[in-house]
């Protein structure tokens, strides 16, 4: 297996170079044109046969592609454009500006054209954004001998044909058929009697991320997209789904971050971008901690009769952070899994109430001690019971935001990180000082 490392020419000679660019990998020889300069990444890209170079273009990331579309004659860019896979041309067509999509379109021959202003016609992160029109497709009537010949006209186009889907004569999909299936049948095998009907599928308008669940779930290598109708209108593949499931993990630990998402990879993405994601939750949370500070000054007389008590602050606010931040991230994975619904909140607050309990109970044990060191048994007493309190209600609150931001439609990641934080610093400061208030007044 070929590693990063290994994805560039032996060494700097011209010879070199060019043997690397003709003879490697084509996902190699774009991982290695991506850490280039422009100039440099243009004139090597230039250099390759045109096959190879619309493969190898192919490869490159988006944001990269663009680039090096804009800067090309229409005519050189419809070429490449012309040998990529269907998806794959539709998602570099809706990054271009108007002006460049109607260059491209004009460049093209008309087959093209019109398929890629029908996939791009879809909204974005719907399966019909995602899907492919280069699929395999048999007809109800065919013999598994016209199958294997049918699949040998279309398998120079198609994605895979590993799995064919059977139409019937109004384009509706009524089955797939597996070419293993196929091969083995006698020659005279109606193809109905072969393909598995009623295959799953998903409509234009699935949600890309339950495309990938599927077939995840399904353990496909495609899945059939269909429309209303019923009519076969594309296929999404593994390795997009991947894709996608890839990007909406990266959107997820943004927001777990309280990182406004982004497209740009980290490598690629500037100041401008890193700067305005990012300082829209700091400045928001800054507020939020704001409650913190006026619960402490709320308390400023106790604290100044029990100066002890700061010490054990920080302790207790992070414990009820770090508590919360673990259920949260727990359940908005496990949401995003589907792992669990929302049906479940209430067997699952039942059983988080009993994990927080032992869990406080086990850090008001260790923290008891250093209460009873540094300030005495009213102390010690304090710092255990609202170590047991915070621990439970930071668990409680991490739990119950993802549930409650799902039934609000908002995002659940959102509930994660430095959100639950906020709240547990906030309402730790009130329950700390407030039982100490009721064990050490007078």
């Amino acid at each position: 297996m070929t590693s990063k490392s290994e994805a560039r020419p032996h060494d700097d000679t011209p010879a070199a170079t060019h043997a690397f660019l003709q003879d490697a990998r084509t996902v190699d020889v774009a991982l290695w044109l991506s850490g280039l300069t422009p100039d440099a990444r243009e004139r090597h890209l230039a250099a390759l046969a045109p096959a190879r170079r619309a493969t190898v273009f192919g490869n490159l990331p988006l944001n990269m592609q663009v680039k090096l579309a804009r800067k090309m004659p229409s005519a050189d860019l419809a070429r490449i454009v012309s040998a990529m896979d269907a998806d794959d041309r539709v998602d570099l067509f809706n990054r271009l500006s108007e002006d460049d999509q109607t260059g491209l379109i004009a460049e093209l021959a008309p087959e093209h054209g019109e398929d890629i202003r029908r996939l791009s016609s879809h909204p974005e992160e719907c399966a019909g954004a995602i899907m492919t029109s280069d699929y395999a497709m048999l007809e109800a009537g065919m013999t598994a001998e016209d199958a294997i010949a049918a699949l040998r006209r279309q398998a120079h186009g198609a994605e895979t044909i590993y799995r064919s889907y059977v139409v019937d004569a109004d384009h509706r999909l009524v089955g797939s058929v597996r070419l293993h299936a196929l091969i083995l049948a006698a020659p005279g095998t109606p193809v109905t009697q072969l393909m598995e009907s009623a295959p799953v599928s998903v409509t234009l308008d699935t949600d890309q991320e339950d495309v990938g669940k599927m077939i995840a779930r399904y353990d496909l290598l495609a899945i059939p997209v269909v429309d209303a109708e019923g009519r076969l209108a594309g296929i999404v593949t593994h390795d997009d789904a991947a894709d996608v499931m890839q990007a909406e993990a990266t959107e997820d630990f943004q927001k777990i971050s309280h990182v406004l998402p982004f497209k740009q990879s980290m490598r690629e993405a500037g100041i401008g971008v890193l700067y305005s994601r990012r300082i829209v939750w700091l400045a928001l949370l800054v507020f939020g901690n704001l409650f913190s500070g006026a619960g402490i000054a709320y308390f400023e007389e106790m604290i100044l009769a029990y100066v002890s008590l700061v010490f054990f602050l920080p302790l207790l606010i992070d414990s009820s952070g770090n508590a919360g931040s673990q259920s949260a991230t727990l359940m908005v994975r496990a949401l995003a899994t589907g792992d669990v619904e929302m049906k479940h909140w209430r067997s699952l607050i039942v059983r988080e109430l009993s994990v927080a309990a032992a869990l406080g109970a086990t850090m008001a044990a260790v923290v008891f001690p250093l209460g009873a060191w540094r300030g005495g048994a009213d102390v010690a007493l304090t710092v255990g019971l609202t170590m047991f309190v915070v621990v439970l209600i930071g668990s409680l609150v991490g739990m119950s935001l993802p549930f409650l931001l799902s039934r609000l439609r908002l995002d659940p990641a959102t509930a994660s990180g430095p959100l639950v934080t906020t709240i547990s610093d906030a309402t730790g400061v009130l329950i700390y000082f407030s039982i100490a208030t009721l064990i050490l007044s007078p």
